[in-house]
């Protein structure tokens, strides 16, 4: 292995820098606990549809991308003008991101709603395989980017920004900034409330209900249907608060694949932490967010994105349930 790896760094295919590593180790935790949030968000939509469904629903993804133009026309319609840094006080600058989330959540949420009514109901309604489900949700992630490729075409739309990022504080040398303190605690609180609703509703013992076996959820007054719309709107709603920490974060972000990869990732943090698992979801993200920074740091940049599926891969040769493995099914109050 030593000495693979020191022709990998002769031949100038990987730069390994062990030094970098080491001085950016604070910065490169911070930043990945920012964007692993990020992920966790989106996740938790993975995770509550399979948990549910048992159904890998790969258009969550442009959900996502949906809550991101949903956000930003949200800004424009405020009348901030792209390329500038807004100059607000601080009542309109809260005032002008929540509504900007409230519109994202909406947009997302009523979107993931229309998904399952259009899509994936009237397969339900004719029994059709899970290979089927699969098929179709990749189908509509297609579609869906298309159209926005063609109202919106292939460039990012030009960057808002209504809150620059400023250090809040130190850890260690490296800076926090307010962005990355309100995009972490956001998904924490997030994900508290999820699984609150999850654990301790009426409608949230309902959805662990029809996890665990719809049939016979259904013999209990339980409405599947209403279920399972609640699943995909509670899914869509974090991917839409998601969308407006993401679009805070890369200002240039509004883009019609823009969700592409960062859905992938999403999806890899929610098997990483054990897919079906609300906490599982957020640790994953978290996880998966560190350890990118970490390898594009010793590997380079360029690697990043490899080392995010490369870490996918090795946790599952030894942990197939994922990191926490606990399905929804199984979640207590």
């Amino acid at each position: 292995m030593t000495h693979v790896t020191s022709v990998l760094a002769q031949d100038g295919l990987i730069d390994f820098n062990f030094e970098l590593l080491v001085d950016r180790f604070w910065a490169n935790t911070i930043d990945g606990l920012s964007y692993g949030s990020i992920y966790a968000l989106v996740a938790i939509g993975y995770t509550l549809v399979y948990g549910v469904l048992k159904l890998i629903n790969f258009a969550h993804s442009e959900i996502f991308v949906i809550g991101i133009f949903a956000a930003y026309f949200t800004f424009l319609g405020l009348g901030f003008a792209p390329g500038e840094t807004a100059d607000l006080g601080l009542a309109a600058l809260i005032g002008s991101l929540l509504l900007a989330g409230v519109v994202a959540m909406v947009a997302s949420g009523g979107a993931a709603v229309l998904l399952e009514r259009v899509a994936y109901r009237p397969l339900r309604k004719r029994g059709a395989p899970r290979l089927v489900f699969l098929i179709t949700a990749i189908g509509a992630s297609f579609a869906i980017q298309q159209l926005f490729l063609i109202f919106l075409g292939g460039n990012a739309q030009p960057s808002i920004r209504l809150l620059r990022p400023t250090e809040a504080f130190e850890v260690f040398g490296a800076r926090v900034t307010n962005i990355q303190i309100m995009t972490v605690v956001a998904a924490i609180v997030l994900m508290v409330i999820a699984e609150t609703f999850v654990n301790r509703t009426r409608l949230g013992r309902g959805v662990r209900a029809v996890s665990q076996d719809p049939d016979t959820a259904t013999l209990m007054g339980v409405n599947r249907e209403r279920i399972f719309m609640l699943t995909f709107l509670l899914g869509g709603v974090l991917a839409g608060a998601a969308a407006l920490f993401y679009l805070m974060t890369i200002p240039a972000a509004a883009i019609y694949n823009g969700g592409f990869l960062l859905g992938i990732k999403a999806f890899t943090a929610a098997v990483l932490g054990g897919i079906g698992n609300l906490r599982g979801a957020l640790l994953g993200g978290l996880l998966l967010g560190v350890v990118e920074n970490y390898g594009q740091s010793f590997f380079g940049g360029e690697w990043r994105d490899v080392i995010a599926f490369v870490l996918l891969i090795v946790v599952l040769m030894f942990r197939p349930t994922g990191i926490l493995g606990e399905s929804l099914e199984r979640a207590r109050a």
